[in-house]
């Protein structure tokens, strides 16, 4: 291993995971933090710390110079940046390319290239890759009128730089084209500095199903199965699971096969994600984009196949020889669910729930998981992402995974602020999730009326 010190750019839950898997292999870690970090669990697991500036994203966790002199500063030759903040942000990948340091992701110009939705698409079609039918740039209400004519109503329109639901709207008429458009662009615009939108057709009955897969930036690329990360709300996952039970197994492998074709053509260098929309009623799958960082969901991975994707990606980044096994060797087994712990009021419109964790006591025990920077006592700030952990059961089958997901759930208890814990039992006891008949806009079309009025019962 040709990296010995990584200095870790995130915080939560994935900075600790980061540590752990540098641990692991023998590298020393140093924390990055906001000075409302000081005292975060990952600090006390690192190695040394560094303090980036004060609590808001913008002066800490945001700003690529700050960081690599953070890097620089405190001798370290390797730079995580996890997800979120800025893990797909070419300009830091560049940054540590200039200052010698071992950037733990894709190259600058494979971000670049990939995190416009529009070159992401022409990629993929480039190399066969199924697509949503679609256009290129829209630059007016009246030619996204026009489009939509073609393709057929309904249509979604998303932001080209952007993802997460930013700039992205579903309209099924020419009224609702009109009412969205310069809401969308200048949504995008104020998000992502780019205010570009472009058209695809929209799949009703549609599961979002993604491809984790890594390459050794020669042109070798594996992949680690696939997720279903269907039950979301306004683009944002709730649930994740691994694997994609609803899938017939020609369609998997031919999706399998379409992931690892574009990222090799691509000669992509760590992990990353595949993103593909299924739609169920036709049984084709469609590409949507692909994310060049560690994903929240990874856990279920691993789950399924038992490799440690954090520590692959650092072996990778270093060079290491046999960094990715043989296809043959990625056995996809069991099956995974995760639940994304927020600090959040599902009842109150997903109101932020900051504050001090009075008991945290989570499930333990065969086949439960949990991922999480929390303890009794943590102050949840109020500057960022209100995810505090993540629920990650594994069984043999989905049947059973989805049982033992809703025993744990039950035994988790949290005290001291309001979490998603409720909707979370409430979703993994539903008689759809259960039986596996959910979209992507289930969880917010039925479950959250539901939801709504059990608690008002």
């Amino acid at each position: 291993m040709s990296i010995k010190r990584v200095l870790v750019a995130n915080r939560g839950e994935i900075a600790v995971r980061i540590i752990r898997a540098a641990h692991a292999l023998g590298i020393e870690a140093v924390q990055a933090v906001s000075a409302a970090d000081r005292d975060s669990l990952a600090a006390h697991m690192a190695d040394q710390v560094v303090v980036l500036g004060p609590a808001p994203s913008k002066q800490s966790y945001l700003d690529p110079k700050l960081i690599v002199h953070a890097a620089r500063s405190t001798g370290c030759d390797a730079l995580h940046p996890g997800y979120g903040f800025l893990s797909e942000r070419a300009a830091l990948a560049r940054l540590c390319a200039e200052h010698d340091i071992t950037f733990v992701g894709p190259e600058a110009d494979i971000i670049d290239a990939l995190g416009d939705k529009l070159r992401a698409r022409a990629i993929a079609e480039d190399a066969g890759v199924p697509l949503v039918p679609g256009t290129d740039q829209i630059a007016s209400a009246a030619d996204a009128r026009k489009a939509a004519a073609k393709l057929g109503y309904p249509v979604v329109m998303k932001a080209s730089a952007g993802g997460g639901g930013r700039g992205m709207f579903v309209a099924r008429d020419d009224a609702s084209i009109d009412a969205s458009f310069d809401r969308a662009s200048s949504e995008a615009l104020e998000a992502f500095g780019d205010g570009t939108l472009y058209m695809e057709r929209y799949v009703e009955n549609a599961r979002h199903v993604e491809v984790q897969a890594a390459g050794d930036g020669a042109g070798r690329v594996i992949h680690y199965g696939e997720r279903d990360c269907s039950v979301q709300r306004r683009y944002q996952k709730v649930v994740e699971e691994a694997p994609c039970a609803l899938m017939p197994e020609a369609l998997r492998s031919e999706l399998h096969a379409s992931a690892v074709k574009l990222l090799s053509k691509l000669k992509y260098k760590n992990a990353g994600t595949v993103e593909f929309l299924y739609d169920v009623d036709r049984a084709a799958f469609y590409f949507i984009e692909v994310n060049t960082r560690i994903q929240v969901e990874h856990p279920v991975s691993e789950q399924v196949t038992g490799f440690d994707l954090v520590q692959t990606q650092f072996r990778i980044a270093g060079g290491e020889a046999g960094a990715l096994p043989r296809q043959d060797q990625v056995r996809l087994a069991r099956h995974a669910i995760e639940c994304r712990l927020n600090a959040e009021d599902a009842a109150n419109n997903f109101l932020p729930s900051p504050g001090r964790i009075t008991r945290w006591a989570p499930p333990a025990g065969a086949g439960v998981r949990v991922d999480s920077h929390c303890t009794d006592g943590y102050l949840v700030p109020p500057y960022y992402d209100s995810m505090i952990g993540k629920l990650i059961v594994t069984a043999h089958d989905r049947p059973s995974c989805v049982a033992r997901l809703a025993d744990a759930l039950d035994d988790f208890a949290i005290e001291g602020l309001t979490t998603n814990l409720p909707l979370l039992r409430y979703i993994a006891r539903h008689e759809d999730f259960v039986s596996n008949h959910f979209h992507t806009r289930w969880l917010e079309q039925t479950l959250l009326p539901a939801f709504e009025q059990s608690i008002k019962e």
